[in-house]
């Protein structure tokens, strides 16, 4: 009796496929595993096999799995559960979820391969034309060879087109090579031809080479390096450090293998290497004791507890007192962090307590790295802390006892593109609750939603009021930009307050970070004349002017070209910059401090990895002053000198048109204070604002949160947003804005036949254009205790009756469930 496997294919499918399973694979063929099968005409994909069964498919004819690649399963039966809570609740395909959860390198990648035909004769009447013949001649050397470099072989360009009429003529054969993505780190070591039992062969040794110096000097640094002499455990001598440590040729190595004393070996090795833990954790004070204390009795009757600790407070050292006590037991914690420039500064004080027990995981890491992680914790090599972005709630853990979520409040744990749009610290609350362990959420600005929760006892809340060592909250002190432009004493962008209060502290030898939440030079080029203003050709919105590059970005699309040297619109030369980011805020600074050193913190400078470390080691070490920065300098960073921050502009936050606008704008202002007065004497914040009177900024300088709470959850309930109604939104686009237009409209006519006045739209989003794609927003808005299975079934069941329509199976259409 035949058996089948469902399989998770990495297409936007929103069912399983069903494949036959090859008898010689039936014993050894488990869920969790992957296998490569055939979909559609000539390709091949990497699929995960989900279930295992008896039960052919009804409605089509079932292709047989060609290759398992695993002899154990990639995955773990809990993780295919919690992919399928994700393709759930956030109306995407479980396709989606498999190509964002599966680390590229564990991924076979499908190369096209082209293979001569032997048998093939040159028909008279259909003569091969030049370009096939030399591509033909160029084949004939190879069994088989990838387009790419065929191309390299021939030197033509552009051979699709002759390799499909050469197809069209039998000459040759496509066929599908499947590269593996992984390459394990391998690393040469050497040893001796012999074990310690025949260590008096050494005197001997010492005696033959007694005329060879570098030869004999090679063989004592093994020695000593490998501890071959000494009572103890053998230690591997990597060849590399060997030659190193001798000071000598691989020639001398050659040398010494050639008589027979070393022999060479290659092994497998891990890409991270941390050393034993050196010191515990440091001892808490009284209020971080009692906090710790509150949580552990929180955790005893709730699984989700809220930290709500002010900037400052010592929370981290809790965290790592928490994850202790998960460790002594056995079981894994989870680590969530907002942004990977945070990953830098936690390593080195959680390696100090954890050490081998720690793992890093996020984006700029290599495939490979990402692999290795994967497989370390699928094979339990004895990883028990996960520090990471989102991306590592699809982890392989095993035994999950605590999910840590800092700063839980940041937007950057909502993945916005492309699918799955989940966020992070809901779903690890789903997958602690998979595998019974505890959540904590912590931050000094809790999200409306998580606060709203905590005090209707649904998480438990706990409390920080205290900063470390008792040091005051930083003095916030306004500087009124508008009142200070009408009187003409506020040239520049920065106020004379704050001029004068960073010029103190950096003479003091103490640090300043300046906080602009806009990248480039300027977000806005204009002609006086005019008042042309540079549009992106793909999308809505004006280039921002990077002048560095002397070039306009779209921040969207990422097209670019020169700033013109007079408006194609008039001819004239009076193109002006207007506003300011990052970028022009650094090149003022150099300007008003010459003598001080000025790092500029933001996406164009932390592309990799190694960035971000240097620009955060720069200014923990004080080779750097001054540092500038986007929201990127607000999330949890922990320097000890700077005693000056400065906002320097409020308003462009306040007046986003976005019902969380007032919520983030306190969130990233309270933050970015936060980084002012960790240690010493008390931090200055200057907060330059054209509306001084705004009631935001009142809460703000007053550092008050549930003032700001309490005037934004009134708001929210009146107007049917969350946390009292979960939102979904409908996003429809397509290069024909007019027929977008008709199909949105009667997309969503059907919708409130099943949803009532719950829809809304559809409407223009803010950005209505994007890469050269017309966008219409629907929003509906949806009870929280309605079930979202409920949901998905009717939004589905809408969009199958518009397929009737031939015109909408050209729309790309998607949902984005907690839009933030």
């Amino acid at each position: 009796m035949s058996r089948f496997a469902d399989v998770i294919l990495p297409l936007p499918l929103r069912k399983y496929y069903t494949y036959r399973i090859p008898e010689d694979m039936e014993t050894r063929l488990q869920a969790g595993s992957r296998v490569i099968v055939p979909f559609g005409r000539k390709k091949y994909y990497t699929a995960i096999v989900a279930f295992v069964h008896p039960y052919p498919p009804a409605d089509y004819e079932t292709k047989e799995i060609l290759t398992l690649l695993d002899d154990t399963p990639v995955l773990r039966r809990p993780q295919l559960k919690f992919w399928e809570w994700i393709a759930e609740y956030y109306l995407c395909a479980i396709g989606d979820v498999y190509k964002a959860a599966l680390p590229s390198g564990l991924k076979l990648e499908s190369e096209t391969v082209v293979s001569p035909n032997p048998d093939y004769i040159e028909d008279e009447d259909n003569r091969l034309k030049e370009r096939e013949r030399i591509l033909l001649d160029g084949l004939s050397n190879y069994e088989k060879i990838s387009v790419q470099d065929l191309e390299k072989e021939t030197g033509l360009r552009n051979i699709l087109p002759v390799i499909r009429s050469l197809l069209d003529k039998e000459a040759i054969y496509v066929s599908e090579k499947l590269k593996d993505g992984y390459r394990p780190r391998t690393e040469n070591f050497v040893k001796l031809s012999f074990g310690r039992e025949r260590k008096e062969e050494l005197k001997e040794i010492f005696e033959k080479l007694s005329a060879a110096k570098k030869q004999l000097k090679l063989l004592m640094a093994y020695l000593d390096m490998s501890g071959f002499i000494r009572p103890g455990e053998l230690k591997e001598v990597p060849r590399k450090a060997l030659l190193k440590r001798a000071e000598v040729s691989p020639a001398v190595l050659s040398a010494l293998q050639d008589k027979g004393i070393f022999v060479s070996y290659t092994r497998e090795v891990s890409r991270f290497t941390f050393s034993d833990p050196v010191l515990g954790s440091y001892p808490l004070n009284e209020a971080q004791r009692q906090a710790f204390n509150a949580i552990i009795t929180s955790f005893s009757e709730k699984d989700v507890t809220l930290l709500h600790g002010v900037t400052s407070s010592g929370k981290t050292e809790i965290y790592i007192h928490l994850i202790e006590e998960v460790v002594k037991k056995g079981r894994q914690v989870l680590y969530l962090v907002p942004e990977i420039a945070l990953t830098t500064q936690l390593t080195s004080r959680l390696q100090r307590v954890f050490g081998n027990a720690l793992a890093i995981y996020h984006s700029k890491f290599s495939d490979n790295e990402r692999v290795e992680i994967w497989n370390n914790l699928l094979r339990d090599k004895g990883v028990k802390v996960i520090l990471g972005v989102r991306s590592s709630v699809f982890l392989p853990f095993k035994d999950l006892g605590l999910v840590i979520v800092d700063e839980e409040h940041e937007n950057t744990y909502k993945q916005q593109d492309p699918s799955p749009r989940y966020h992070a610290r809901n779903a690890a609350i789903v997958l602690a609750s998979m595998h019974g362990a505890k959540t904590l959420l912590g931050t000094a600005t809790p999200s409306i939603e998580t606060y709203y929760n905590a005090r209707q006892g649904k998480y438990g809340l706990v409390e920080l009021k205290i900063r470390y060592e008792e040091k005051d909250l930083p003095e916030i002190q306004v500087a009124d930009t508008q009142e200070l432009r009408r009187k003409k004493q506020m040239p520049g962008n920065f106020s004379p307050l704050l001029l004068k209060t960073a010029s103190d502290a950096l003479r003091q030898g103490e640090q300043v970070i300046l906080f602009q939440n806009r990248r480039g030079f300027a977000p806005m080029v204009e002609c006086k004349l005019c008042a042309w203003v540079p549009k992106c050709k793909n999308c809505d919105v004006s280039m921002t002017y990077h002048k560095r590059y002397h070039q306009l970005t779209c921040h969207y699309c990422g097209y670019t070209y020169e700033l013109p040297r007079q408006c194609p619109a008039c001819g004239h030369t009076s193109i002006e910059v207007r506003g300011f980011g990052t970028e022009r805020i650094e090149e003022d600074v150099e300007q008003c401090f010459p003598e001080y050193k000025v790092a500029r913190m933001d996406l164009d400078t932390t592309r990799t990895r190694k960035a971000y470390e240097q620009i955060i080691e720069d200014f923990e070490q004080k080779k750097t002053q001054i540092l500038i920065g986007t929201q990127m300098v607000t999330k949890g960073l922990d320097f000890d000198n700077v005693s000056v921050v400065g906002i320097l502009s409020a308003d462009t936050m306040m007046n986003f048109p976005d019902f969380r606008a007032h919520e983030r704008a306190f969130q990233l202002m309270a933050q970015v204070a936060g980084r002012s007065g960790r240690k010493g004497r008390k931090g200055t914040v200057i907060l330059q604002t054209a509306q001084p009177d705004h009631p935001l900024i009142k809460q703000v300088l007053n550092h008050d949160y549930e003032g700001m709470y309490f005037t934004q959850i009134a708001e929210r309930e009146q107007f049917s947003y969350p946390p009292f109604f979960r939102l979904v939104y409908i996003y429809l686009k397509h290069r024909d804005e007019n027929l977008l237009d008709s199909l949105s409209r009667a997309y969503a006519d059907r919708l409130r036949k099943l949803f009532g006045n719950r829809i809304l739209g559809p409407d223009n989003p803010p950005v209505a254009r994007i890469q050269t794609l017309y966008i219409r927003k629907i929003v509906l808005k949806i009870e929280t205790r309605a079930s979202m299975a409920k949901v998905r079934e009717y939004l589905l069941l809408a969009q199958d009756e518009m397929l009737h329509d031939e015109r909408f199976r050209s729309l790309i259409l998607y949902y984005d469930v907690d839009p933030m």
